[in-house]
């Protein structure tokens, strides 16, 4: 129960239910939660592939082709699109949370965010290699 007279109580002007669009940093905020989602449906397409390759050639058949579905691969593509913007943006946000001290001295952001992606560009590599039958 509000006790202030009416006369007393601060005005609060409405906000828009788009406020997050007028500056990019809330932009690029809210499409990094709303990535979130987009991660957690690749976790459950990767189950559901090893679940049908677990079940037989069969299954694994009928996953194929429920996966070439036009809606599946949009899909897939949009949530490509934001995994990575999830995967850039938490690198970015590596050196803010990872402070690592060489000599006594605070390692500049630049390197940390760098080996990030360095490492996962080897990762990348390694994981390409293998997918495609290395040498």
């Amino acid at each position: 129960m509000n006790t202030k007279p009416p006369q007393d109580r601060l005005y609060r002007p409405p906000v828009s239910r788009f406020w997050w669009l007028h500056r990019r940093s809330y932009l690029v905020f809210v499409l990094r939660e709303l990535s979130s989602i987009f991660v957690a449906w690749f976790i459950v397409f990767l189950l559901m592939l090893v679940d049908a390759v677990h079940a037989g050639s069969d299954s694994y058949q009928r996953f194929v082709q429920w996966s070439s579905n036009p809606w599946i691969l949009g899909l897939n593509i949009i949530a490509l699109a934001f995994v990575l913007l999830h995967a850039i943006t938490w690198f970015n946000l590596a050196p803010k949370a990872m402070v690592i001290r060489i000599k006594g001295r605070r390692l500049r952001p630049r390197p940390v965010a760098a080996a990030h992606f360095t490492a996962w560009a080897v990762a990348s590599a390694v994981v390409a290699w293998i997918v495609l039958g290395g040498p």
